[in-house]
């Protein structure tokens, strides 16, 4: 066979192989940004219009995160802010916007301690979105309750929501579960 004809056809199956490689790597990040970001993944592809944009943005997600310094708070500090919430929480039957805004901040506080850098809310949910893709939504809910609620917008029922969900993702950055609340308290 002719050494040309043999080169051509290496070529065309080694051009084969590499796109096949390349598309398998795609189809393979795509399931794994899928099931690492859940919910997260749906929103932000919502968000961009388009599949390989919205996975651009999550692994740009990942890129940032992965250069903090972030750090899993000791059990002293952890307590502490178990106790702080056990407050807040008892506060709500008296004054549930102050203890919404009190939760929202105490929230924010776990997350600067934990070494999220303390940006604007997008970029806080952002950032947190990295390590609790199920939480960031009900953080997403519970912040526009509050800002609904400085307008007026939102009632004692929205108030209750959003202590719920600022709960939830204050439960995730402790690493606690209602457990270990019932034992603080």
């Amino acid at each position: 066979m002719d050494p040309k004809i043999v080169t051509a056809i290496l070529i065309a199956v080694a051009v084969l192989i590499v796109v096949g490689v390349i598309l398998y790597t795609r189809r393979n990040r795509s399931a794994q940004l899928k099931q690492k970001f859940g919910p997260e993944y749906d929103r932000v592809v919502s968000q961009q219009g388009d599949p390989k944009l919205a996975e651009n943005v999550l692994a740009e997600r990942e890129r940032r995160v992965s250069s903090l310094k972030l750090r899993s708070l000791p059990e002293a500090e952890r307590d502490r802010y178990m106790h702080q919430w056990t407050f807040v929480q008892k506060q709500f039957v008296d004054d549930p916007r102050g203890a919404v805004n009190e939760a929202d901040r105490l929230v924010t506080d776990v997350m600067n301690s934990r070494g999220y850098p303390m940006s604007e809310f997008a970029q806080r949910a952002d950032d947190i979105s990295v390590h609790y893709p199920e939480t960031v939504g009900n953080y997403r809910v519970a912040h526009d309750i509050v800002l609904r609620h400085a307008k007026g917008q939102s009632t004692t029922e929205d108030l209750r929501r959003a202590m719920v969900h600022f709960r939830s993702l204050f439960d995730e950055l402790l690493g606690v579960t209602a457990t270990t609340h019932k034992e603080v308290a």
